[in-house]
């Protein structure tokens, strides 16, 4: 802008300065043309002055005319200052104030003659040989009585005084033209200064903007066409503010919503980059976004089944969805829907991908089929009992009353097992449905404990099994009573159902990390047992539905094979965990980790 300024104090002090001197040059012709007119006019005034004075009746010799008429010239220019020439009629010189006649030339062909007798008055400016300088010329013809030429009188001036004057003039001028042009410069200065400030705003104004910077604004100015090119840059910036606000409001939005997707998305541009991933994507593919964006898709070291279903999208332009099998980095289930991109005009962009992990989907669904086998498997076995036994006792048994009796009994534990079975299930539908509603209250353990040994004790005592616990007098927690007693209970009962006669089982109860007060925030709880023992391979699915280690001896306890399931998911509900640690042979060791305060 300073280069504009610049150019713009010159252009107007060039404008300013030419027209100027164009002006200097008029004045000082004009004041030449006049003064040269006022000179002819003084000139012709004298001459006339002078013939009208002059005695030209004089008569004698060449000679005597001569010395006469140089004696008057002389006189003359003593009187005018003037150079004064007499001419005879045929051109010979009389007389001449500066120069002697005989050395002069014939002056009947001198233009002002020539001029004088034609017109009247004759005018000439030229170099003058004789006096060596520029000279101008008047001269008017005299005449007799009759009317008839008898000379001619011509009086010249040196313009020697006229050129003094006009360079005196030009010094005049160029000094003022100086003066001026310095003012015109700082008033140019000033004028572009004025008209390009405004535009150095604006142009600061629009730089800001394009650094993103919406917020600048252009100072108010005149309400000129500058001032209304600063309203409208305003209107703009204000204009580009609230869509750029808009545009980053939306951006934010749909960032969020990508991040938080549970879904992977990944888009694959013209040229078959990857140019957009989520986060969920990240995890499902097992690679960053650094190591992904900007590569080809069939270059990121994708699966080969997934790298042909993108090419095959791609090929054809058209929606594909397939579910696949990923095996890095974890093992997964995907439905994957991929979806050609196109513009308003239909021109194709890119590939959209959504990955969705159905791994859980399809383990529960697995889960879901094997709880039905394992439900109408452990549903057909009581039911088959009692119904053979009931065929037996219609075809004739009762007649037989201990076999009847005998068949009875085994009809009733049937049954028996039949509604624990049916009521584990539906207990296990409703801890796993959120629906059993959790309250928590304080509860003493050592208090707590030994009534729900109280319940377990003739049970062991039939199998000699000796129960111990060991808990601190002053140990609280707050739980659900209820719940708790079934963990304690199911976890006790499957210790004694699994140890063999004379065995032991044991309680303990101790604090977690406590402090130096004493006080602590969790509590763990272990049961031992000195039983068969559980094999390594069994462990990760203790926890399962209807799994059983010893399938025969579990049944022949009375066990539905859902105990420790419920015994899992209430513990979670109880924000614990539950660990189990087993040796074949020598028993089994339960953990649980409890918070004190809910």
């Amino acid at each position: 802008m300073t280069k504009f300024r610049a150019k713009l104090t010159f252009i107007l002090i060039l404008l300013i300065g030419c027209s100027m001197l164009v002006a200097g040059i008029f004045m000082a012709q004009v004041l030449e043309n006049s003064h040269v007119k006022s000179l002819k006019e003084n000139m012709e005034r004298e001459l006339h002055v002078i013939a009208l004075s002059g005695n030209w009746d004089y008569q004698g010799t060449d000679e005597e005319l001569v010395k006469y008429y140089t004696t008057q010239a002389h006189k003359l220019k003593e009187a005018t200052n003037s150079r004064m020439t007499y001419v005879r009629a045929d051109g010979k010189v009389l007389g001449d104030s500066d120069q002697l006649p005989e050395q002069m030339d014939n002056h009947l062909t001198r233009p002002e003659i020539v001029a004088a007798a034609a017109n009247g008055i004759g005018y000439t400016t030229r170099y003058s040989d004789t006096l060596k300088e520029k000279m101008l010329y008047a001269a008017i013809p005299v005449k007799n009585a009759a009317k008839v030429t008898i000379g001619y009188l011509r009086i010249s001036m040196s313009l020697e005084q006229v050129d003094k004057s006009i360079r005196s003039l030009w010094y005049f001028l160029i000094l003022g033209l100086i003066i001026l042009f310095l003012i015109a410069g700082i008033v140019s200065y000033r004028i572009a200064k004025g008209i390009t400030h405004p535009i150095e705003k604006m142009t600061k104004v629009a730089q800001q903007i394009t650094n993103l910077n919406y917020e600048s604004r252009v100072p108010s100015y005149s309400n000129d066409e500058v001032g209304q090119l600063g309203l409208a840059i305003n209107r703009m910036s204000e204009s580009l503010q609230g869509q750029m606000a808009r545009i980053q409001e939306n951006e934010r939005r749909l960032q969020g919503v990508m991040e938080n997707m549970m879904s992977g998305i990944m888009m694959i541009d013209r040229e078959e980059r990857i140019m957009l991933l989520n986060p969920s994507a990240e995890t499902i593919l097992g690679f960053s976004s650094q190591e992904l964006l900007g590569k080809k898709y069939n270059e990121a070291k994708q699966q080969y089944e997934f790298t042909k279903l993108i090419q095959e999208c791609i090929e054809l332009q058209e929606p594909i969805s397939d579910e696949m099998m990923f095996y890095y980095p974890a093992e997964r289930i995907l439905d994957i829907h991929l979806s050609p991109i196109a513009h308003e005009d239909e021109e194709w962009s890119g590939v959209l991908i959504v990955l969705h992990d159905i791994t859980a989907v399809r383990r529960l669904e697995r889960m879901r089929s094997e709880f039905v086998a394992n439900v109408s498997h452990e549903l057909k076995t009581p039911i088959a009992a009692v119904k053979g036994f009931a065929e037996t006792l219609l075809a004739g048994a009762l007649n037989d009353k201990e076999t009847a009796v005998s068949f009875l009994h085994i009809i009733f534990d049937e049954s028996e097992r039949l509604n624990r079975l049916i009521g584990d299930i539906l207990e296990l539908s409703k801890i796993e449905s959120k629906r059993i509603p959790m309250n928590f209250s304080p509860i003493y353990l050592p208090e707590f404990l030994e009534r729900s040994f109280s319940v377990l004790r003739k049970e062991a005592e039939k199998k000699h099994i000796e129960l111990s616990m060991l808990v601190e007098e002053d140990m609280y927690i707050e739980a659900d009573e209820d719940r708790l007693r079934q963990i304690i209970i199911n976890l006790l009962s499957n210790g004694i159902a699994y140890t063999q006669d004379g065995g032991k089982v044991r309680l303990r109860v101790e604090p977690l990390d406590p402090n130096a007060d004493g006080d602590y925030e969790r509590l763990r709880i272990i049961v031992t047992d000195t039983g068969m023992g559980i094999p390594k391979k069994d462990l990760p699915r203790i926890f399962e539905r209807f799994y059983r280690v010893d399938k025969a001896r579990s049944r022949s306890s009375g066990g539905t094979g859902l105990g420790l399931s419920i015994v899992k998911h209430l513990v979670e509900m109880h924000k614990g965990t539950i660990r189990v640690e087993s040796e074949v042979g020598i028993g089994t060791k339960f953990t649980i980790e409890l918070p004190v305060i809910h």
